[in-house]
């Protein structure tokens, strides 16, 4: 073999071998992408499994979702709604106390209480200032008291009045009256019958109501006891008919 042979043969041997290097590359990176593709599949059927699921869902759930958020909207605005008349009750309830103290401010505390007791307004008329012991009749000088609280009461014609009568729990003796229910009950109706027809509050706002001896604020066994517990007491309650009906959302009764 000649020297130009011999130098032929080692450079088409060289050629061989890079292309059996760049061969054995190719087929390394071949393996690698049929990993790569084998992995890809595999979440691909993964993702479809997933959205079958999720396709199940929309057709047989969607309707059961939208029906729920549209509950949860109804009770935000249910919720809302109910702050919002809270809100108002409570400030009706300021205002009321506020005129009805200064109305009533030259009549002593100890004889005339106005106060916020359980979402109402709470005016306690000590027993002496509108009748004698064991009547039902009212006194001259109750007239400048319920005078006062009606004057309150019909500028403020979208409140309801109930008056209770209130004894302390010494029965009634040698009296026209039967007992100490009747006796609550009579002056609870005298009151709510002058407040009607001398100072012209409305009669569809007004409750009377006998409680005898049992809502006592004091202990009866003192004598300062019992002489707080005889007491006519003017509830005062804003009209909360649409109030109570927001109680139950129509989202809540379904």
């Amino acid at each position: 073999m000649t020297l130009a042979g011999i130098g032929s043969f080692f450079w088409q041997n060289s050629k061989v071998k890079a292309a059996e290097t760049e061969l054995a590359g190719k087929t390394e990176q071949l393996a690698l992408l049929e990993q790569e593709v084998t992995h890809l599949r595999s979440t691909n059927g993964s993702l479809l499994e997933s959205m079958a699921d999720l396709s199940v869902v929309s057709k047989t759930g969607a309707e059961s979702i939208k029906q729920s958020l549209e509950n949860l909207g109804d009770q935000y605005g249910f919720i809302q709604d109910l702050t919002r008349k809270v809100q108002a009750k409570d400030s009706l309830n300021l205002v009321l106390v506020m005129n009805l103290k200064r109305s009533l401010g030259n009549i002593s505390d100890d004889d005339i209480k106005v106060e916020v007791r359980g979402g109402k307004v709470h005016v306690s008329i000590a027993d002496r200032l509108l009748f004698a012991s064991g009547s039902s009749k009212l006194q001259d000088q109750s007239e400048g008291v319920l005078n006062k609280i009606a004057i309150v009461l019909n500028d403020h014609n979208d409140v309801d009045v109930m008056v209770e009568g209130h004894t302390d729990d010494v029965p009634i003796d040698g009296s026209c009256v039967k007992d100490n229910w009747d006796l609550s009950v009579r002056r609870a109706t005298t009151v709510v019958r002058t407040l009607q027809q001398d100072y012209f509050v409305s009669p569809e706002r007004l409750t009377a109501a006998g409680r005898a001896e049992y809502a006592p604020i004091a202990d009866n066994e003192t004598t300062n006891g019992r002489q707080s517990n005889r007491r006519t007491e003017i509830v005062i309650t804003p009209q909360l008919d649409q109030f109570f009906n927001l109680l139950e959302s129509p989202a809540l009764a379904n």
